[in-house]
């Protein structure tokens, strides 16, 4: 039989709309309206991808919708299979030439492989608009089949594959964030309502080694839940190695970020892996808001260890799994960061629909409107 445990690792979502009408605010008003959502939500993200590219040092390039099935670049998002892309057939010369393509899920190993392409060296990077679609997963007030991220990526150097480089770096990004919350609420003042305190300056950075060991018993979203009610915004380290109750953190696919590298705490503990995510509490759901998750990406020999545990060695024969064993294509970090995730988070709204324009479910509409909110259609 399936334990708690291992169904909190299946995916996002709450589960159901029974349990979402009891999870959702109730007497929610939202601060801004539609059209000065849309104002706040353009400044913003002019301001984080200006400040982005400065922080980071990298470019804003395009970044595909669409990916040939054959290639191995979609990212499946975990390791158990259960995040299929949107695929379909191009007939294209009446079936003569045509092509089998995907519908992006993320652009995690499509960057990589740009920064070859243009031509990135050690400190420079790209970053991206992505516009990607996940169908499977259940639709509730932060979670959409329709995503778009700042997807980016950065070529580094092997000597800084470390703990301390990923540090610096997530700082960095945290930076970006807290200055534009701080921008938004000087801009738009109603985002500065005392129910809904600002951001902490500084993250608690913690392995997520450390986090089982707190609270051993809990699931996955109920320790995240634990740890935020007592540090608000925190970066958890070491995502998808398998823990002492033998189950990861939470799943993630073995051929991007690097979870199985041997680290060590600040005081001198072994540890594992060189990713994470950033997490904050959300102070109008109430509950834990995840912004990105990032990590320096595979070498060779961490992407064989990593598919021969996830049982994906079968991956290797694909151009770009080729690609990494062969030393084609650099070594980087790189992340995602939500995008809608961000600006429901900044402008203080209840769902995400309030911020990006998709499909939901009539259901999840009329629980909406019985609770005051407003999703753009």
């Amino acid at each position: 039989m399936t334990s708690v445990k291992e169904r909190d690792l299946a995916g996002p979502g709450i589960g159901s709309y029974e349990e979402l009408a009891t999870l959702l605010p109730r007497d929610y008003r939202a601060l801004l309206s539609p059209k000065e959502t849309m104002r706040a939500l353009y400044a913003a993200k002019r301001r984080i991808e200006d400040r982005l590219c400065y922080e980071l040092g990298l470019t804003m390039v395009q970044v595909p919708l669409i990916v040939d099935s054959a290639s191995g670049v979609n990212d499946y998002l975990d390791r158990d299979g259960s995040r299929t892309p949107v695929g379909f057939h191009i007939s294209n010369d009446r079936d003569l030439h045509p092509v089998d393509a995907e519908v992006v899920q993320a652009a995690t190993k499509w960057k990589r492989l740009a920064l070859a392409e243009f031509d990135m060296g050690p400190g420079e990077g790209l970053l991206t608009d992505m516009r990607a679609v996940r169908k499977d997963y259940f639709l509730d007030h932060d979670h959409s089949a329709y995503v778009d991220q700042w997807d980016w990526e950065k070529a580094i150097t092997a000597e800084q594959r470390t703990l301390e480089y990923l540090t610096t770096t997530v700082r960095a990004i945290w930076r970006v964030l807290k200055d534009t919350e701080t921008y938004l609420r000087e801009t738009f003042p109603a985002l500065a309502d005392p129910r809904y305190p600002a951001l902490p300056d500084e993250l608690t950075f913690i392995h997520a080694e450390d986090v089982l060991a707190e609270w051993p018993d809990l699931p996955r979203k109920q320790r995240e839940t634990r740890l935020l009610q007592e540090h608000p915004a925190v970066f958890i380290y070491g995502i998808g190695w398998p823990l002492a109750d033998g189950l990861p953190h939470e799943l993630r696919a073995a051929d991007y970020d690097d979870w199985s590298t041997e680290t060590t705490s600040v005081d001198g503990r072994p540890m594992h892996g060189l990713n994470g995510d950033i997490l904050v509490w959300n102070p109008v759901t109430l509950r834990r808001h995840e912004l990105t998750s990032m990590g320096i990406r595979v070498t060779k020999e961490s992407l064989r260890r990593q598919l021969e545990l996830s049982g994906q060695l079968d991956f290797l024969d694909l151009p770009y799994h080729r690609a990494i064993l062969r030393d084609e294509v650099p070594l980087s970090i790189g992340g995602g960061i939500g995008q809608s995730r961000t600006m429901m988070l900044l402008l203080r709204k209840a769902h995400l629909g309030e911020v990006s324009v998709t499909v939901w479910p009539q259901a999840l509409k009329d629980l909406c409107a019985e609770w005051n909110i407003r999703v753009l259609e």
